[in-house]
């Protein structure tokens, strides 16, 4: 029983992540229309903020802290740079992001030798919780996704940023016509969707091995989540983030990693098949 609950716990904070990357997708996607390829890139370059902010400082709070204002401004200057003179263009977007994906990998893989990399876990003391003992760092990661879905929730519906947001993706031009900078909104929006990204690779940086292709399966993750919850739908990301997270770590207590996640992710497919708009999609 202890092990069921560890596992359970251990799906928990896996979500925590989850909800914090694909929230940053569904931001992107869902208010933008951007399929952003390069969106699991993102969460590398967050989880190597760390390392180099650790490397220099020795702290490592002070690099999760970092990282989603470095990412929040590489999405700033990616959106401008490339995103912005492709909205009309889903297609090619798509494209553009997939190769600034490859680019960052392969430049990262030059700069860093594509050696493992990690940074110490800040919490290494545990907790009683439920019975069993528990990681004080995996709770911080649960709570973390928690907040970062409330504070997402409150900027997006009782923000100025989130009303232009929303009244951009229903009608751009009427929004431009009432005033709103619908070029700075997209800008910020694409930001912050890098920004939390960021976050969530710097928060993960203790627990996994930081390294240039580590992106690749928490897009994919993220991809199915954001789809599988509904676009557009917080709630459904949240709902999405347990159902993968949670089913991976304990479809994975009876079966290899490998099998988890192909008997989540096709659980997830079939549940796409039965309601295409997701879960919570509108």
């Amino acid at each position: 029983m202890d092990q069921v609950i560890v596992q359970a716990l251990n799906g928990l904070s896996l979500a925590g992540i989850l909800v914090l990357v694909a929230l940053g997708l569904g931001i992107t996607f869902g208010l933008l229309g951007v399929i952003n390829l390069a969106h699991g890139e993102f969460f590398m370059l967050g989880a190597y903020t760390a390392v180099i902010v650790y490397d220099l400082t020795g702290n490592v709070w002070l690099g999760i802290v970092a990282a989603p204002f470095v990412l929040g401004l590489i999405g700033l200057l990616m959106e401008r740079g490339v995103i912005r003179r492709l909205y009309e263009r889903p297609f090619d977007t798509l494209l553009a992001t997939f190769a600034v994906g490859l680019i960052i990998r392969e430049a990262m893989t030059l700069w860093r030798g594509g050696r493992y990399e990690r940074v110490p876990n800040p919490l290494r003391s545990s907790v009683e919780l439920l019975g069993v003992r528990y990681s004080q760092y995996r709770l911080f990661l649960l709570l973390l996704g928690v907040v970062a879905l409330i504070a997402v929730a409150a900027l997006l519906h009782r923000t100025r940023l989130g009303r232009d947001a929303r009244a951009a993706i229903e009608n751009r031009e009427i929004s431009s016509a009432m005033g709103i900078d619908v070029a700075a909104t997209d800008s910020l929006t694409f930001a912050l969707g890098a920004g939390l990204a960021g976050l969530a690779g710097a928060a993960m940086s203790p627990l996994v091995s930081v390294e240039p292709n580590m992106g690749l399966a928490i897009l994919a993750s993220s991809f199915f989540i954001v789809i599988l919850g509904g676009t557009g739908s917080l709630l459904g990301i949240a709902a999405g983030a347990v159902i993968i997270g949670g089913g991976q770590a304990l479809v994975s207590w009876f079966l290899t990693p490998v099998l988890a996640q192909i008997a989540v992710f096709s659980l997830a497919i079939v549940v796409i098949r039965v309601a295409p708009r997701g879960l919570f999609g509108r």
